[in-house]
């Protein structure tokens, strides 16, 4: 085993450092794409955020920094109301500031006072509702643009994720979407356009699935398309329920690294929740995506047993140049919609399951009323997703509403219930796939 702080030759971080990139490479330009953000930007601030993170971690917690999920439904509201990328990252930044002061509470009070807010049954709730609340995204934006492709995509990743073992199965999501993306490319000299919702549009049109046009008119190598960021007090109340998951996650990565390494990393926890905030507000600021530890570059350190954070860095640098060519960027870009339907019905599934292991995982008493009732109300909410109206300029709907009448209803029921026994704690590997390739 290769400690956090022990270095192997350069050679060998180098290709250890290359295996990260390739294990995050799928989810962070994915997420990016369905909220209509800049890849290019997500993957070079991705390794700033990185470099950041280990830096505020002081080295003690081998982590990437890459796009985060739990953003996407909101972006996806914000877009509904006219919202424009200025306002979809500065809602995003907001998000990030309010994460680092809750790393800062749990570095000082310690991680209990996460607990006592968040308990298992709350922290499940809001990630399945985050997932299951993407739902409309897939049925009206992405699926219908072309459904032979999505399902064929689908299959694909099923089998990629399923049958391949170890590494391949890990950047399954990535695998699938590059044969979609083939497959795409294909029907349209057999099969000529397709006559189909068109996302850019916003109406059935007729139309090519991939256009190389930008690829070939995009530079080799050039800075992406940095912008700042404005703040809409609307948006904001939006993204905010995503900080919820964002901190849930981060504990459970921590933990499994901790598990890993064999080291107490309890001391670090709000440090490293306060490495995510700063790495979203960093990233947002010039128009990137919002970021989150990785379980997917956990599970390679579980394969490969060096938990040298180095190869973070090597990873880190590798990222930033990608991001310093925008032909890259632009082929990104050019992913037909029917193959995001593909990946994303099974991406933004597994997140909403991630809150069931929740559950399980801490064994929820379902039989108690006030475990129940909020949670299956909120759930509803952001699965419809159900608008309630404010005021005329304010309008809380789908996520944000739901996680309120999750965190609220909760609270307040559980103490008119008198039911004064604590919260019991959120499991260490409670988000995303730790456990398992810890063991």
């Amino acid at each position: 085993m290769v400690r956090p702080d022990e270095r192997l030759s350069w050679p060998r971080m180098v290709g250890f450092g290359a295996q990260h990139v390739i294990a995050m490479f799928g989810a962070t330009f994915v997420f990016p794409l369905v909220m209509e953000l800049d890849p290019n930007v997500a993957v070079m601030m991705s390794g700033v955020a990185t470099i950041l993170f280990l830096l505020i971690v002081k080295g003690k917690i081998p982590s990437y920094l890459g796009t985060s999920a739990s953003f996407v439904g909101a972006v996806a509201a914000i877009r509904a109301a006219q919202g424009d990328d200025a306002t979809v990252t500065g809602a995003i930044l907001v998000a990030g500031l309010v994460l680092a002061l809750a790393g800062v509470a749990v570095h000082f009070l310690g991680i209990q006072i996460i607990h006592r807010i968040f308990p298992p049954v709350v922290t499940g709730a809001v990630v399945m509702l985050i997932g299951f609340g993407l739902a409309y995204v897939v049925a009206d934006v992405y699926w219908p643009s072309d459904p032979w492709i999505a399902l064929i995509t689908m299959v694909a990743t099923f089998l990629f994720i399923v049958l391949l073992r170890g590494f391949l199965g890990r950047i399954g999501i990535l695998l699938g979407l590059i044969v979609g993306f083939a497959l795409s490319w294909a029907a349209d000299r057999i099969f000529g356009a397709i006559t189909a919702f068109n996302a850019g549009t916003g109406q059935v049109d007729t139309h090519m699935r991939v256009s190389f046009d930008a690829v070939a008119d995009a530079p080799w190598f050039g800075l992406p398309s940095f912008h700042g960021p404005e703040f809409q007090v609307s948006a904001i109340v939006l993204v905010l329920p995503a900080v919820i998951a964002l901190i849930a996650e981060n504990v459970g990565h921590v933990k499994a690294v901790g598990q890993m390494t064999g080291v107490d990393v309890d001391p670090y926890v709000g440090r490293a929740i306060i490495g995510d905030g700063v790495g979203t507000m960093v990233t947002s600021a010039v128009g990137g995506s919002p970021t989150t530890t990785y379980a997917e570059n956990i599970g390679v350190m579980a394969a490969t047993r060096v938990y040298s954070t180095a190869a973070y860095y090597i990873a880190a640098v590798i990222a930033i140049l990608f991001g310093l060519c925008p032909k890259f960027g632009a082929l990104i870009a050019a992913t037909p919609n029917g193959v995001l339907g593909g990946v994303t019905v099974i991406l933004y599934g597994m997140i909403g399951l991630l809150g069931a292991k929740i559950w399980v995982e801490n064994r929820v008493d379902f039989s108690d009323p006030v475990n129940m009732v909020p949670i299956g109300a909120g759930i509803i909410l952001a699965i419809g997703p159900v608008r309630h109206m404010i005021t005329e300029d304010f309008t809380l709907e789908g996520i944000a509403l739901g996680t309120i009448v999750v965190l609220v209803g909760y609270h307040v029921l559980r103490a008119l219930a008198n039911r004064g026994a604590p919260p019991k704690q959120v499991s260490a590997g409670e988000i995303g796939f730790e456990k398992g390739a810890a063991t």
